[in-house]
């Protein structure tokens, strides 16, 4: 599934400043039909990155994964259980539904929807977005910014046809994204602000594999995700032989990313005309200047402690690699790997409610 950036928004390069944070509010339910060991629905609520609900049909109930989430009243965590019981239900009829519509009997085979918005804490400005998958591949998608239904597959068309003929619908989903979903987002800030509003500085490390392998700049601990990291000589950015790593989590929550610049060709005496600028919102540009004496290694030169660096760095891909995996097998298309996950705030029920039964045709209760 092409999720929005879901999707792309966390990591930019090859600018400078960061003048904003963009926060985002994500759900996903999930449902299977004969997947031994894993519940049949399953749902779950993100904040920027972070899990904060979750609820599976093993349990019946919705559980807070953040301490500061015990601020929500019981009563809406107890309507919210209700709900989602009540959901369970729906997406057990709508893969039977799809089944038929693909012409299928048994088997293993997975819904999942994702839906979402996003919130610029600079400008103001918003964004939402809405999917629904099966079996790993696309099966409908909200078109917010033209209010349309896309559908990728010809068994999806129906379904096109009926969301796209209901105008009211329609008018409520972007009504919900641009703004109650914002409003769901700004709440659940206020609730964990001094986690989710925090600023940690990173640690900058100079790492080599070998004499012959990149310069690796390598940023870790930093929070909030969105970072700016680049190399410049003689005060100007580099754009060839750089090579931009993805942003990962950290088990503690934060988070950390690599920039490899290749030095094959420069002499070890040029290479204190070379830098890396690390840029995070809400504190000064960090710049580490490439001397070799500071870079650490795995042959036994350099700064200290190198082997155990680099393990960790290795180590926190793997992890991050295996959770990607893990999406895949579930949702192969998905950019956000939390695959199990997804919670209906009190706003969104009747419309999210609606989506899911006239996108997938069950009969509604």
């Amino acid at each position: 599934m092409e999720m929005k950036a879901l999707i792309g928004l966390l990591l930019l390069v090859g600018c400078h400043g960061v003048s904003s944070v963009i926060h985002s509010l994500k759900f996903f339910y999930t449902a299977s039909s004969g997947v031994s060991n894993f519940p049949e629905f399953v749902s779950v609520a993100m904040v920027d990155e972070l899990q904060i609900y979750y609820y599976d049909s093993n349990s019946q109930k919705v559980e807070v994964k953040q301490s500061w989430m015990d601020q929500v009243p019981r009563e809406e965590l107890e309507r919210d259980t209700r709900t989602l019981q009540g959901t369970q239900q729906v997406y057990k009829a709508n893969i039977e539904n799809l089944k038929q519509r693909f012409n299928q009997t048994g088997g293993a085979h997975i819904v999942q929807r994702m839906y979402g918005c996003e919130w610029d804490d600079e400008d103001d400005t918003t964004d939402g977005y809405e999917q629904i998958g099966y079996d790993g591949e696309d099966f409908i998608v909200l078109d917010l910014k033209n209010l349309r239904w896309i559908a990728p597959t010809p068994q999806a068309f129906i379904s096109k046809l009926r969301l796209d003929q209901n105008r009211a619908l329609l008018e409520y989903q972007k009504n919900y994204y641009n703004k109650e979903c914002v409003d769901d987002l700004k709440k659940v800030l206020a609730y964990g602000k001094s986690t989710l509003q925090r600023t940690e500085r990173p640690e900058v490390s100079l790492l080599q594999r070998s004499p012959s392998s990149p310069v690796v700049c390598h940023a870790t601990g930093f929070y909030p995700d969105r970072v700016v990291v680049f190399w410049r000589r003689d005060g100007e950015e580099l754009y060839e032989h750089v090579d931009h790593g993805e942003v990962l989590p950290n088990p503690d929550g934060t988070f950390q990313v690599s920039v490899d610049l290749d030095l094959a060709s420069v002499p070890r005496e040029d290479w204190r005309r070379y830098e890396c600028v690390v840029q995070l919102k809400g504190i000064e540009d960090i710049s580490t200047r490439l001397d070799p004496a500071l870079v650490r290694t795995n042959w036994g030169r350099g700064g200290g402690n190198d082997i155990t660096t680099i393990i960790i760095i290795i180590i926190a891909v793997l992890a991050a690699a295996a959770a990607a995996v893990v999406g895949v097998v579930v949702y192969k298309k998905t950019n956000c790997e939390y695959m199990e996950l997804s919670h209906d705030f009190s706003s969104s029920r009747s419309a999210t409610y609606q989506v899911v039964t006239a996108a997938l045709g069950t009969v509604r209760n």
